[in-house]
């Protein structure tokens, strides 16, 4: 039985899907456009794995960061950082924006009269695998009579990258933490509970406020995949943390430096902002 929990944001337990249909179009449902994770050695071929079962775990694990943009629900968990929002003003979702010293995810945007009045970068990390999950998903076209191009048996297993993936994404937060600080803004850094639970046992987290500190620069928003009634699964908070760039040098022991112009960050963002990033809720 295939490991492959959902694809292209289906359940592959739901009934009544046509799935033939699902695996042509290759259409992702959170980012409403082709999904993007693609076969190198096949570009024109979506993979579309959104989660998977790994060990033990009853819950699957999510290995797409796209998953987490389900329902627009971690920036709507990111209003309350917009500290200088209003009433009355838009709120725009803009994605890969460029900064000194790196990137961020998306930024969540307070805009009034097209101007830049407040931002809340967001990073969303989740989990890198070892090996390919290609073959569990040929498997799973296969159980569900899903014509496939190659037929590929491997029995090799994928794994799951837990330090790499932890310690390069906290790497990357004590680097960007610090432009966001010195700015006076927030950075979020959205994943999955399990990922959460890793870093807290193998790195230093004792130390990060639990519930958070809406005057921290630094916040850790971990979800958790429940199962709704109709047996498919959603995202819900599971935690919320926060600390300050010292604090994640702290979980690292190392030392970075990052410094950003606030002008050069609004500059960006206005650049971008459009009605086609507007924020509409789901």
């Amino acid at each position: 039985m295939s490991k492959v929990v959902e694809l292209f944001g289906k359940h592959t337990k739901e009934k009544g899907v046509n799935w033939f249909e699902v695996v042509t179009e290759q259409h992702c449902i959170y980012a409403n456009k082709r999904c993007y994770k693609v076969r190198k050695s096949n570009p024109e071929t979506s993979i579309g794995t959104c989660t998977v079962l790994y060990g033990r775990q009853p819950e699957p694990i999510v290995i797409c960061p796209t998953r987490l943009i389900e329902r627009g629900q971690i920036f709507t968990d990111c209003f309350h950082l917009l500290t200088i929002h209003e009433p009355g003003n838009e709120l725009h979702i803009v994605p890969e924006v460029s900064i000194p010293g790196g990137s961020a995810d998306y930024f969540l945007v307070s805009v009034k009269n097209d101007k830049v009045k407040d931002f809340v970068g967001i990073e969303i990390q989740t989990l890198d695998t070892t090996g390919t999950v290609w073959p569990e998903r040929q498997r799973l076209l296969k159980e569900l009579g899903v014509p496939r191009n190659d037929d590929v048996e491997s029995d090799k297993p994928y794994g799951m990258n837990w330090k790499m993936t932890a310690k390069t994404i906290l790497v990357q937060m004590h680097h960007k933490v610090q432009t966001f600080e010195h700015v006076h803004k927030k950075l979020v850094l959205v994943i999955q509970d399990k990922l959460l639970a890793y870093m807290s046992r193998e790195f230093k987290f004792d130390h990060l406020r639990n519930p958070a500190r809406i005057g921290d620069s630094m916040h850790l928003h971990a979800y958790s995949m429940n199962r709704t009634q109709a047996e498919n699964f959603r995202l819900g908070m599971a935690a919320r943390l926060s600390t300050d760039a010292d604090g994640i040098g702290t979980c690292l022991g190392l030392q970075a430096e990052a410094r950003i112009e606030l002008e050069q960050i609004i500059e960006t963002l206005q650049s971008k902002i459009s009605a086609n990033t507007r924020f509409v809720p789901v």
